[in-house]
């Protein structure tokens, strides 16, 4: 929907009567809620990356009127979480060399839209399960037991938004002190449906692994994780192959694994999985990225061919 004819159409909603308005924000809410694939399958992530951003404000818009709507809470936690990840956070790292002015700028913006993403799901949470929010800080575990099936989403997009912004900012003592309650978080998800999403819950249980092999996790277990989230996939994650890259491999100093994974990642065909399409997209785009900076990455010399 062009933006000009969405602001006509909040316009008039805004100005209808109370009951109509309210049915009309819902049927309009639902329907944004769950357009996501439109954008999630698009061939072109520089067009989602340059549309999403008004996307997000209309979604914020709406929940002015209708604070606690369900779908637009989830709307707003996954969109802002994806949004900072992929168009943000990995700005920030191919602006590095070049610019580190606006590096460290474009991370500081990533972790506040992944904390905003945190907010609209933790409101989703209480929406669901009243007074999740406040239980998860005073009685986690009993807290943690409430949730179902149904929250796993917002399970997932609440910690992984959580994880995001303190990865970015590993010295924020608030953020470092919250790290037992995203497990918390993703442990529930994890045991509530293990299969949701193509494996997304594994790939993130690897991606938390590998981040914290200095503090007693386990590489094998991430491993684990990661090849899961692969199975689960059929393969076509290729966000998974870039992220045990990025941390098993370069954490190994294994040179000929990293690379290998960075290539399966390239070979994913991207209309295999239509629904992912811009998550391989931008993956590759990393992928690609990363591959030029092997020489920067390991100590090792590459091999001279004989």
């Amino acid at each position: 929907m062009p933006p000009r004819s969405m602001v006509c159409i909040l316009s008039l909603l805004l100005g209808t009567g109370c009951s109509l308005r309210k049915a009309a924000l819902d049927r309009v809410g639902d329907a944004l809620a769950q357009g996501g694939g439109t954008f999630a399958s698009d061939p072109d992530p520089d067009l989602v990356r340059d549309a999403t951003p008004f996307a997000l404000k209309t979604v914020e818009s709406l929940l002015d009127a209708r604070p606690r709507h369900p779908g637009l809470l989830l709307a707003a936690a996954s969109g802002f979480a994806q949004y900072a990840r992929a168009f943000v956070q990995d700005e920030a790292d191919y602006a590095e060399a070049g610019d580190p002015a606006r590096a460290a700028h474009l991370r500081r913006r990533a972790k506040a839209l992944h904390l905003r993403a945190r907010a609209y799901g933790l409101r989703g949470l209480d929406v669901a399960l009243p007074g999740f929010s406040a239980g998860l800080a005073t009685d986690p575990d009993r807290t943690l037991a409430r949730a179902a099936r149904a929250q796993v989403p917002l399970l997932y997009w609440t910690a992984a938004a959580w994880a995001s912004a303190f990865s970015l900012d590993v010295s924020d003592a608030a953020l470092a002190s919250d790290q037992a309650r995203i497990e918390g978080l993703l442990d529930r998800a994890l045991a509530l449906d293990p299969t949701w999403n193509g494996g997304a819950l594994h790939a993130f249980r690897g991606a938390w692994e590998a981040a914290h092999l200095q503090a007693g996790g386990s590489a094998a277990n991430a491993r684990r994780s990661f090849q899961e989230a692969l199975r689960l996939s059929g393969g076509l994650d290729a966000a998974t192959h870039v992220a045990l890259a990025e941390s098993l491999d370069l954490e190994a100093q294994d040179r000929r694994a990293f690379e290998g994974h960075l290539r399966e990642a390239l070979a994913v065909d991207p209309d295999r999985d239509p629904a992912r399409r811009v998550a391989i997209l931008v993956a590759q785009k990393r992928a690609r990225w990363l591959l030029t900076r092997m020489n920067d990455l390991f100590l090792d010399a590459p091999e001279t061919p004989p």
